[in-house]
């Protein structure tokens, strides 16, 4: 979400800068590059080699570099370097003096130097954080025009209660992410993308699958994450790779480990895609031993998998929203719209085997989108990925109508 961004994190003196390590590397697996300032009071509690090794830059806190060369820190540069200054955490002796525009340290120097928004997370006791000079200053900053990320209310270092806490890693990572991306359709929701197929165990070597390669679900999961969704993919075996760092991967084997992740995380969820190829009937007894060739012909007893759409579809509460594919070989939209009904459903992507190019194990697909009222769209040959563009822009269309 945040690559090819510029994000300056100083650092002052306070019991939350470990905080700022956690902060730091969410930020980088969001793409952002990350340089480090540090007050002199903020080096009394981390040190600088542990934010040069999670921003992979040096770290700046001093205007010199090396005193005895002569080389020095070039605060302005650095200032003019980022498109984003965070400060978390932010103490209250330095609010006040960025409330007055001192600038008797490295860190002063070059917040006066930034043209960017800044963002603020104060940390600090709660006396400290209530006390009307601090309030005060705060609402000096607000006039500058910086973003304040209020503390949360919780135990603090000197052993009270009350509000002081510095805002979580994660909640600063959203606010950073919501300033670059504010009209992303999707930010701030919650998704999951089942895909590939699943393999059901006969005996220790053999399974029964299918030839699903997962591929549409990593393109479903990589195109909910291009538009602000928080997402986590549930992948049956396979051997497709996702792009994006901050997509979350659950791996399973089976139709009933599949079940069990879904069911797990549905309640948490805005939106879930089926696109996995779940078997419909796995072995009824899973031999412990390597089945033995013997007699001519061989019998297998099959039990049904659980169908987790319609599972789904049962749990579904208001202001979920459910989609499932439906692969079929005849009567593909009389069958559609039955599932449509039958499973709750809130979207239907149908495709055909009939269809070159379409299907398993194919870079291209051809479907047909069924949504509420058996209104039908109709696409012809594309890319995957162009198909999971398709998909993602209809769920955002169905949302907002």
């Amino acid at each position: 979400m945040l690559t090819g961004k510029k994000i300056l994190v100083a650092i002052t003196g306070s019991i939350a800068a470990y905080k700022s390590a956690f902060l730091i590397r969410q930020l980088v697996q969001q793409g952002a590059e990350v340089k480090v300032v540090m007050s002199p009071g903020a080096l009394e509690f981390i040190t600088p080699l542990t934010f040069a090794t999670l921003s992979g830059n040096a770290v700046a806190s001093d205007f010199t570099e090396d005193a005895d060369k002569g080389t020095w820190t070039n605060h302005v540069e650095m200032g003019l370097w980022a498109d984003l200054m965070v400060i978390a955490p932010l103490s209250a002796n330095t609010l006040s003096k960025m409330a007055s525009a001192q600038s008797d340290n490295f860190l002063l120097t070059t917040y006066l130097s930034t043209k960017c928004l800044v963002m603020v997370a104060p940390a600090m006791d709660h006396d400290m954080f209530v006390h009307q000079a601090t309030q005060a200053n705060l609402k000096k900053l607000i006039s500058f025009g910086h973003i304040i990320l209020e503390p949360d209310h919780g135990e603090l270092a000197s052993g009270l209660v009350g509000k002081g806490r510095m805002a979580e890693p994660k909640q600063i990572v959203d606010a950073v992410i919501k300033h670059f991306f504010p009209l992303l359709p999707l930010f701030g929701k919650k998704a999951f993308v089942t895909a590939g197929p699943t393999y059901e165990r006969l005996d220790p070597v053999r399974f029964i699958g299918n030839f699903a390669s997962g591929k549409m679900g990593f393109e479903l999961a990589e195109s909910l994450a291009a538009q602000g969704a928080e997402v986590t993919l549930i992948s049956g075996p396979s051997h497709e790779q996702l792009k994006s760092r901050q997509i979350k991967r659950i791996n399973v084997e089976s139709a009933q480990q599949m079940f069990e992740a879904a069911t797990v995380l549905f309640p948490h969820i805005d939106i879930a895609i089926m696109a996995a190829a779940v078997a419909d009937y796995r072995p009824k007894h899973i031999a412990k031993e390597k089945i033995k060739k013997s007699d001519d012909s061989f019998s297998l007893e099959l039990v049904k998998t659980k169908d987790i759409a319609a599972e789904l579809g049962k749990m579904k509460q208001q202001g979920q929203f459910l989609v499932a594919f439906a692969l079929e070989t005849e009567k593909e939209k009389e069958y559609a719209e039955l599932k449509m009904t039958n499973k709750n459903l809130d979207l239907i992507v149908l495709n055909s085997l009939k269809d070159p190019g379409a299907g398993f194990g194919t870079e291209t697909n051809k479907i047909s989108l069924l949504s509420p009222g058996n209104n039908w769209l109709e696409f012809g040959l594309l890319p995957k990925s162009r198909v999971a563009t398709i998909i993602v822009e209809e769920i955002v269309k169905l949302l907002k109508a």
